[in-house]
């Protein structure tokens, strides 16, 4: 028999049980309303696509063309003094660095034999002189007995034999005098040579200028029998020097005669020596096949800090094109990936237009939408370029527009 009290705990017990299910609906109401609202932020506030390109803007600035070369620093002229006779040097008068005048001594070589050689020219041209005043006496001589036996043989005093006799004796007597001056003026001669050995002994200074190489000491014996030895080496003026630059062949044809250049050498990093290119040579330098022109480069040296030999780096100007729109040269070698099909292969992008002379192709962002970027192909007209950048001569294109430079992702995939 149930009691009054069972019916009580029953009743409470039932209500225990509702409200346990409420709080779980709650608690599972409230989870379900967290996520909701994440959902909703993370929906907001979610970072757009990255862009398939990276772009850059048509930009005003300065291009200029530029061809650099190296090459070895030398002296506008530099002169070889030799020596044009053999002996034992017996004063050397300058050093390494000397500044010497035109017609100072440098070197002297012993002038003994030479001296020796003009005594004994000397006393054979005076031989020779008294040979030829003899001769000159003996044809006289003849003359007068030639003379005399014409006479009596005119008045039948003569034989014809004896006339001929005395005109031999004539003709030898003139042979005998033109003899001895032949050989006084070669005597004459020899003389000249010795006196001009003897003057030879003295190394002169052809030019003004700076002692660069001495290859001599005193005491030291020059032999120029086959080929003259270099003594000294002077550079003339090493306050304007040249650099004879090895150009490329594939950058000859830029170079013209008075050119703007500057050198730059190791030996003082960030100072240039301002120049103008004297000469472009035709005659080419074929080195393991590779082809190249040399470039005279006259470079002013104020400070005399170029030295002959250095090795300079010659930068030259050949066109530039100042406050001008211009276009970074990345964005004309730029080109798209081609497109996947829904096979997963490669679209194979139509035949590219060819270009003309003076033409470049660019691709402008036509649609910077995130996730939904496109480019366009469009040829225009350009000018300069220094490597970096392009001078933009086409007026279609105006400054600020974007241009594709590169492309991030590097499979497009074609949408649904």
């Amino acid at each position: 028999m149930t009691t009054a009290a069972d019916d009580l705990r029953k009743a409470l017990a039932a209500e225990e049980g509702g409200r346990l299910w409420l709080r779980r609906v709650a608690i599972f109401g409230g989870i379900a309303a967290v996520v909701a609202a994440g959902l909703g932020w993370r929906a907001t506030h979610q970072p757009p696509a990255p862009s398939k390109f990276v772009t850059q803007t048509v930009t005003v600035g300065d291009v200029i063309e530029k061809v650099q070369a190296t090459g070895a620093v030398q002296p506008l002229l530099q002169v070889n003094v030799g020596a044009q006779v053999n002996g034992r040097v017996t004063e050397v008068d300058v050093d390494f660095n000397s500044v010497v005048k035109k017609g100072q001594v440098l070197a002297v070589i012993d002038p003994t034999l030479y001296g020796q050689q003009v005594t004994q020219a000397q006393a054979n041209l005076s031989a020779q002189r008294a040979q030829l005043d003899s001769a000159k006496a003996t044809l006289e001589t003849a003359r007068i007995n030639y003379d005399r036996l014409q006479k009596l043989y005119a008045q039948n005093l003569s034989s014809r034999a004896d006339v001929d006799a005395a005109k031999g004796q004539y003709d030898i007597g003139l042979a005998g005098v033109a003899s001895a001056k032949a050989a006084i003026a070669a005597t004459d001669a020899q003389l000249s040579q010795s006196m001009t050995n003897v003057t030879f002994t003295k190394i002169y200074s052809p030019v003004d200028g700076i002692v660069v190489t001495r290859s001599i000491d005193p005491g030291a014996t020059v032999v120029a029998s086959f080929q003259s030895p270099v003594l000294f080496v002077i550079a003339q003026d090493l306050k304007k020097m040249r650099v004879l630059a090895d150009i490329d062949e594939a950058d000859v044809g830029k170079l013209r005669e008075n050119m703007e250049a500057e050198a730059v050498v190791d030996a003082f990093p960030g100072e240039t020596f301002k120049g103008i290119v004297e000469q472009v040579r035709y005659s080419p330098n074929n080195v393991s096949g590779v082809v190249t022109y040399s470039a005279v480069v006259d470079v002013d040296n104020p400070e005399s800090k170029l030295r002959p030999g250095m090795t300079a780096t010659v930068t030259i100007k050949t066109r530039e094109a100042k406050g001008v729109p211009r276009v970074p040269n990345s964005a004309l070698r730029f080109k798209p990936t081609p497109e996947s099909g829904p096979d997963g292969g490669a679209i194979t992008p139509p035949p590219e237009s060819p270009l003309g002379k003076g033409q470049g192709r660019v691709h402008l962002l036509v649609s910077d939408k995130p996730g939904d970027e496109k480019d366009e192909e469009r040829i225009v007209s350009i000018g300069v370029t220094d490597g970096i950048f392009t001078e933009l001569t086409d007026k279609a294109l105006p400054v600020g527009t974007k241009i594709v430079t590169d492309e991030l992702d590097q499979k497009k995939k074609k949408g649904p």
